[in-house]
């Protein structure tokens, strides 16, 4: 996600981090690379001229406040104007009965409507579908498909295609229900039939919310769009879709940001779970390599990763099965090079992302030989000899010389960890972060 703006800003933070000497004019160095960054982003240039003007008062005319040298001012003030600019503090749908979602033709309003029930069933709530676009021929169907998916109950008109009976319908069907998250139709632009469709359904729905979705590639047009749908609909907030395949959804999430319609919800992929609350200062910190240790912790948790398991890790005592058991959860927690990019610190690391790549396709092959393996193998590496490599490698369909990979890598990671103290390691720095959160006592 962000990959240019990314790493644009994680070279510029770096820059300023571990440059040697950081003076007026190192400042606007800074100031003018940065300027250039956003602008390459697609982010508006008035926002973008806005924001260098404050950022150049705060770091070269303020005082400096105490405690403070100038290239930690100057880093404070980056980040803390960037989460002005991105939208401010975070804002949850939690608490919300009746959410209304609107939005143009392949903006991904269907696709987004099935994410938000499963974010809201994450959070142990019981949501309702109902689809009211009967525009576009496969959406009812596509609705329904996401619910079977996902076990939850969808309300479709296939013989009238009247959303207006079907909202009145469903607000009687779903009463006893936690929510109820209604999919409206789209076009191909704001024209006069969807403004009086629109206003007509949110008299009847009466919505808590009404979610504009706007995919990230339109960039700082974004704006207008978030503009015009809200004079149409009262729009209270926005989901920025398909965020994982574009340069421009830096302009897209600072143009809407500005409306007075906050995004609230991000989509970053397109599976069911790629779909997160939208936070400004976690992402600010992600976008300029400082790492987001609360998300991190957040995806470990949804991943199932057992304290017992970190535990016996921390102290270098795990076996293969362990091992492999970390595998997988990682590989749900999502890509290698979005992980280590939560991770503080590793965000300004120069390793290359084909690395990362090359690593992310040895752990499944590392599973595959794993899973090749005896239960006793798996907890016992010493008695793997030449005869059980040979065995394991074919049984798995790989070859020897990466079953013997595996066995060196497992060897290696464990004196690494042990390297780091066991559990007392975890009382320092992020790790006893990492400890407090599962409750670790070293």
């Amino acid at each position: 996600m962000f990959d240019n703006l990314s790493k644009g800003l994680g070279n510029l933070i770096r820059k300023l981090v571990t440059g040697i000497a950081v003076d007026e004019k190192a400042v606007g160095e800074i100031l003018v690379d940065l300027k250039r960054i956003l602008l390459e982003s697609d982010v508006d240039t008035q926002l973008v001229n806005d924001l260098m003007n404050e950022i150049e008062r705060k770091c070269l005319k303020e005082k400096i406040p105490a405690g403070l040298t100038l290239r930690e001012h100057v880093l404070k003030v980056i980040y803390e104007e960037m989460v002005k600019l991105l939208g401010g503090l975070p804002s949850d749908l939690l608490g919300k009965k009746r959410l209304m979602i609107v939005g143009l033709f392949g903006s991904g309003k269907t696709t987004t409507t099935g994410k938000l029930a499963r974010y809201f069933m994450k959070q142990g709530l019981k949501p309702a579908l109902v689809g009211l676009d009967y525009h576009r021929p496969a959406a009812p169907q596509q609705l329904q498909q996401a619910g079977k998916q996902l076990g939850v109950s969808v309300l479709v008109d296939e013989k009238n295609k009247d959303p207006y009976s079907t909202a009145e319908l469903a607000l009687e069907k779903y009463k006893n229900y936690d929510l109820i998250i209604f999919d409206t139709a789209g076009r191909d632009a704001l024209d006069a039939n969807l403004a009086v469709e629109l206003k007509k359904l949110t008299s009847i729905i009466k919505p808590d919310e009404v979610l504009l979705v706007i995919p990230a590639d339109l960039g700082k047009i974004a704006r207008k769009q978030a503009e015009e749908f809200h004079k149409l609909a009262g729009v209270t907030g926005v989901i920025i879709s398909k965020m994982d395949g574009t340069a421009k959804a830096g302009g897209a999430l600072a143009a809407t940001s500005v409306t007075g319609a906050k995004v609230k919800m991000i989509g970053t992929g397109e599976k069911m779970e790629n779909l997160e609350l939208y936070n400004p200062e976690r992402f600010v910190s992600r976008l300029l390599g400082l790492g987001d240790l609360q998300t991190l912790l957040e995806k470990a948790k949804e991943s199932d990763v057992k304290k017992e398991s970190v535990e016996r890790i921390a102290e270098g005592k795990f076996t293969l099965q362990d091992f492999m058991n970390q595998i997988q959860s990682m590989q749900k927690m999502g890509p290698l090079t979005e992980i280590m990019g939560l991770i503080p610190g590793m965000g300004m690391s120069k390793i290359p992302k084909d690395m990362l790549e090359k690593q992310e396709e040895k752990m499944k092959i590392y599973k595959t030989l794993i899973q090749s393996m005896t239960k006793e193998e798996r907890e016992n590496v010493d008695i793997i000899n030449s005869s059980r490599i040979a065995r394991i490698a074919k049984g798995s369909g790989k070859n020897e010389t990466q079953v013997r990979e595996l066995l060196n890598q497992y060897n290696q990671t464990k004196k690494m960890i042990k390297s780091f103290g066991g559990m007392k390691g975890l009382q320092r720095g992020e790790f006893k972060k990492l400890a407090d959160q599962f409750g670790f006592k070293a």
